[in-house]
């Protein structure tokens, strides 16, 4: 008689276990206007188990416990928990909880050795001398390659003249949309009109590689167009090469190779 008591509670646990891990509910998601919230998730508190709700605001969730804690979030609404016991559905609603910004912090940054940070937009301000000593390039369109994100020049073979006169573009933009200055006065472009598939096909640019290295103090490149006040030829940006002021004085580099 001991035995099958202590079987027949076995089972009744088996059995009241299997309920309570087989249970069930369905429901609705409304706001205060009784309008449906889609996307709304409901998870079992403590748990992994989660399901959103549709369109129309419905969900059905399974295998909880009668003592499980349903919890509703959303953006925009505010959170809210639900004891369940015995119900197998349940009308959920839920406020709106907007949050006010008082304001609004842009964070930026910009290197401190080599762009001005008093001026409205980016300008990138590079040494030639130390560049070329900690690059072993020449020519400024390489010396730029490496220094300047938004520059970009490639040596090219077999493209007709640019093989001489590398095209060079500003932000991905055309060699003939970036304005170059000399000492804040303009430089003339090349006569070669580049085809036969070369970088800015259709385009003059201006030859950047005829002016040497060992001439220059420093080169500035506005990364931002300016054509509102240099015209369209800036559409690109700026770059302005600023030459040595000293005179009568011998200069030169030597480069390891």
């Amino acid at each position: 008689m001991k035995i099958c008591f202590t079987l027949l509670i076995t089972l009744i646990s088996i059995i009241s276990g299997s309920i309570h891990a087989q249970l069930n509910i369905k429901g609705k998601v409304l706001d205060i206007s009784d309008q449906p919230i889609p996307g709304v998730s409901i998870h079992e508190k403590g748990t992994n188990n989660a399901v959103l709700s549709n369109n129309d605001g419905s969900f059905e969730i399974g295998n909880l416990r009668s003592e499980s804690v349903l919890v509703f979030n959303m953006l925009g609404y505010s959170t809210k928990e639900i004891s369940i016991y015995d119900e197998t559905f349940l009308e959920v609603r839920m406020e709106e909880n907007i949050l006010t910004l008082s304001r609004v912090e842009v964070v930026g940054s910009r290197s401190l050795n080599r762009s001005a940070t008093e001026t409205p937009v980016a300008i990138d301000i590079i040494p030639i001398a130390e560049l070329i000593n900690s690059t072993g390039q020449l020519d400024i369109n390489q010396l730029l390659q490496y220094a300047a994100p938004s520059f970009n020049s490639n040596r090219q073979s077999g493209a007709d003249g640019s093989d001489h006169v590398d095209p060079a573009t500003l932000r991905g933009l055309g060699p003939d949309q970036t304005l170059v200055l000399i000492n804040g006065k303009r430089r003339h472009q090349s006569a070669l009109v580049n085809i036969f598939g070369a970088r800015g096909r259709g385009n003059t640019g201006t030859d950047l590689n005829s002016i040497p290295a060992s001439a220059i103090e420093r080169i500035e490149i506005l990364r931002d167009g300016a054509s509102a006040q240099y015209g369209s030829d800036a559409i690109a940006g700026v770059i302005n090469i600023v030459l040595k002021s000293n005179v009568d004085e011998f200069t030169g580099n030597v480069v390891e190779g």
